[in-house]
């Protein structure tokens, strides 16, 4: 890491050999460290999450027979991620995104306090 790259802050969920395949999880690490480095991604590798909350996204790791996501927010001081989870449908499950609001909603206001 540079002095310019963003941290890590994980506030739910881990990326690790299991459940990730270890080529799953080098994607998911370098797809990560292209964020703290600041680069802007998109599809296929990224996609806004609006209903999470204002600059939210998801990271779409393809794994050998699964599909993994992790929910992140760009910060101006960091990376926060809200969440990790194996995709099963084609629509994200309402009890992840409730949980990273409330993850999200919970770390904003431990910032502020």
């Amino acid at each position: 890491m540079t002095g310019a790259d963003k941290p890590l802050l994980w506030l739910s969920g881990e990326v690790k050999t299991p459940p990730l395949s270890a080529k799953a999880r080098l994607e998911a690490g370098f797809l990560l460290r292209q964020l703290q480095a600041g680069q802007s991604l998109g599809m296929p590798h990224s996609r806004p999450m609006p209903s999470i909350g204002t600059g939210c996204h998801e990271l779409r790791i393809k794994d050998a027979n699964r599909d993994w996501r992790i929910v992140y927010r760009i910060d101006d001081d960091a990376i926060v991620i809200a969440e990790v989870f194996e995709k099963r449908t084609q629509k994200t499950p309402q009890r992840v995104i409730g949980s990273a609001k409330k993850r999200l909603a919970r770390f904003d206001e431990d910032c502020k306090g």
